[in-house]
């Protein structure tokens, strides 16, 4: 196994945890934080986000080690392939970098970091309920799309790997 492939590898399974990850908040954790009030909706998403935006090392591992292998791996493979095989890891790269990442750094980060100021302890019924109306909507369609291109991106990856 060469290097571009080892490197393939990893960014296939980086991506596919991130796929995960993003699944598992539109399936699991949104669902069931949106049956709690405001307040309890409000602070334990916060302590959720604190967790992710402290650098929790393995999440950090594979979020941001997810889009430094699969850039390499396109980088790499747009010398060692041609054809279908090139354009579904561009695809991938493409659809992983502007579909995923961009979206959580442009909307995602923003919005938990909005979320981040409201004092879910001390703040009044009305002011918790603007907060959770003005993050939960947007921050929950562009998880799913996330999710769905995240998946997208493990399915090429994964495509190419079975043509190597």
């Amino acid at each position: 196994m060469n290097v571009f492939a080892i490197v393939l590898v990893l960014a296939t399974l980086l991506c596919a945890l991130v796929a995960g990850f993003v699944f598992a908040f539109a399936c699991v954790a949104m669902p069931g934080l949106g049956t709690l009030n405001d307040r309890e909706f409000i602070r334990a998403f916060q302590v959720i986000d604190r967790v992710i935006q402290n650098n929790q090392p393995f999440f950090v591992l594979v979020w941001a080690g997810s889009a430094l292998a699969l850039m390499a791996s396109g980088v790499m493979g747009f010398g060692q392939l041609e054809g279908l095989d090139r354009l579904l890891l561009l695809g991938a790269v493409v659809i992983y970098i502007g579909g995923v990442q961009a979206p959580t750094i442009a909307i995602n980060v923003p919005l938990n970091n909005q979320l981040q100021t409201v004092g879910a302890d001390t703040a009044d019924e009305a002011v918790l309920a603007k907060a959770r109306e003005a993050f939960e909507s947007p921050w929950n369609r562009w998880n799913v799309i996330r999710t769905l291109l995240a998946t997208l991106t493990s399915a090429l990856l994964m495509v190419v790997l079975l043509r190597l």
